[in-house]
């Protein structure tokens, strides 16, 4: 779940794309890149860290250029915490292209035997960001190389979607052209278009979030279409196309649960409203399931699940309380690379405040249980602060398998949920009861924001993945993503 943006703008696009960066700093606290056009070069500075760490005053002075994009990134199948697979990625041939990627692909190792094989193109590294820049490379250079023009590009990125599957937006940088983007034929990753109107004309921009055009001065026009390439020329003029032929169109459902912002717009549906409607469905479930509730206070676990909770609490008519002081500084604990960085995490990221849980009957909240470490150290907090009774409700249903489209949930072996009944997680959990949002009420949540949508990757939830799987890629993944596999490449 990275962070994409770019400009086409009218003056140095790279402040407002090192503000945009800040904006979707959530979607990857890993490492961070802006590259902009400079005339016939180049300029390109990235690092790892976080956006305010790895941009100084004299890398911003240097980033000069009216067009730009930038990457913050945080690492899924295949790759660890390196600083050398910071975002966005380069290669010179043709033109030179300068690229940036949110999601993951599928076939990832056929693409790479195929660019050696066939394409005669080295990848350098182990990102399936890399394949996917080579493939773009590839296609663009067998069109006519000496005029190219927005119809060779389209071109070149329909024949990029024949061969990448997966779930994936992206952003390029073309030397001497302009800035392409595009989105996978399914649409699972999300992608943004929006226009600014100045005194001196129109500036375009794209990117993961609407949030990040909003704090720009930004319009967002529309959610790019699956399938379709936007192509801004460095003078400014706006051409798109769709390239791939009609497919499900099915926007991953996590992002409204989990990943996005809550004041982003995806797909016409409000995050917001999404996860308030979430709140309203689970308390609805739990005055089926257990009117006698005995629900003295409605806790969330900070920030994610404070949207659904308060919801919820409104419905039940119980206090919403704010039982939880985060610290800011502390990453989203799921993409720890290892348990026991997540269990010292979890301590450091929360301390309770006593008072709202001593001898109370307290409902926690979360937007989802992935490993389930979390959600034991947290229900262990509530009751060493006092707790009677500590309930847990999940506003996503049971996670019980790994997400491939971009998001580093572990190998299923790891996910709390897999093979498990609910009792069972609630034993694991420590909770003297717990509850999950069943996936039909997800999916009215998202879906009464946009009635259009028809179909969601929900592949986390029930193992239906949209763009099907190879037959031994789960097993790649395991083998990549367990905190074992993890931990054995580091060492090595």
């Amino acid at each position: 779940m990275c962070g994409i943006i770019g400009i086409v703008g009218l003056a140095d696009v790279a402040p407002l794309l090192y503000d945009g960066l800040t904006v979707l700093q959530h979607r990857g606290q890993d490492a961070a890149g802006i590259a902009t056009l400079d005339g016939s070069r180049l300029r390109l500075h990235k690092g790892g860290g976080l956006v305010r760490d790895v941009f100084r005053q004299e890398h911003m002075l240097k980033l000069r250029g009216r067009v730009g994009i930038g990457h913050c990134r945080y690492p899924t199948a295949g790759s660890d915490n390196d600083p050398g697979e910071a975002q966005p990625f380069y290669v010179n041939s043709p033109y030179g292209i300068a690229f940036a990627h949110n999601g993951n692909l599928v076939n990832t190792e056929a693409l790479r035997k195929e660019m050696f094989e066939s394409d005669r193109r080295h990848i350098n590294t182990e990102s399936d960001s890399e394949v996917l820049l080579n493939v773009l490379a590839h296609e663009l250079q067998i069109q006519e190389r000496m005029a190219l023009t927005p119809d060779h590009i389209f071109k070149a990125v329909a024949a990029m979607h024949a061969r990448a599957r997966g779930g994936y937006a992206c952003i390029a940088l073309v030397l001497g052209y302009g800035l392409l983007a595009f989105r996978d034929p399914n649409g699972i990753r999300p992608l943004v278009l929006g226009e600014r109107i100045t005194a001196e004309g129109r500036e375009y921009a794209v990117a993961s979030e609407s949030v990040a055009l909003d704090v720009l001065g930004f319009k967002r026009l529309r959610d790019v279409a699956p399938g379709e390439a936007v192509f801004i020329t460095d003078g400014g003029q706006l051409h798109t196309r769709q390239c791939a032929e009609s497919a499900v169109h099915a926007p991953c459902i996590f992002e409204y649960v989990y990943l996005a912002r809550p004041d982003s717009m995806i797909e016409n549906v409000s995050v917001y409203k999404a996860r308030l409607r979430m709140g309203q469905r689970l308390a609805e479930k739990i005055l089926r399931e257990r009117p006698d509730h005995g629900i003295e206070a409605v806790i969330p676990i900070p920030d994610t699940a404070r949207t659904a909770a308060s919801a919820l609490a409104e419905a039940l008519g119980v206090p919403f309380r704010e039982g939880f002081v985060k610290n800011r500084y502390v990453g989203r604990t799921f993409i720890m690379p290892g348990q026991g960085d997540r269990v010292k995490s979890v301590r450091r990221k929360l301390n309770p405040v006593e008072l709202e849980f001593r001898k109370k009957n307290v409902l926690l909240v979360d937007d989802s249980i992935v490993r389930g470490t979390t959600s034991k150290q947290i229900i262990q907090m509530a009751r060493d602060a006092g707790a009677r009774n500590v309930y847990f409700a999940s506003a996503a249903p049971p996670v019980r398998y790994p997400n491939v489209y971009g998001i580093d949930m572990p190998s299923a072996t790891e996910l709390v949920a897999a093979g498990k009944t609910e009792t069972e997680v609630q034993q694991i959990l420590g909770a003297d009861w717990l509850i999950y949002q069943d996936l039909k009420d997800l999916v009215w949540a998202v879906q009464d924001g946009n009635e259009s949508l028809k179909h969601f990757d929900s592949s986390c939830f029930n193992g239906e993945y949209i763009t099907g799987l190879d037959r031994h890629y789960l097993e790649q993944i395991e083998m990549l993503r367990s905190d074992d596999a993890k931990a054995a490449r580091r060492s090595a």
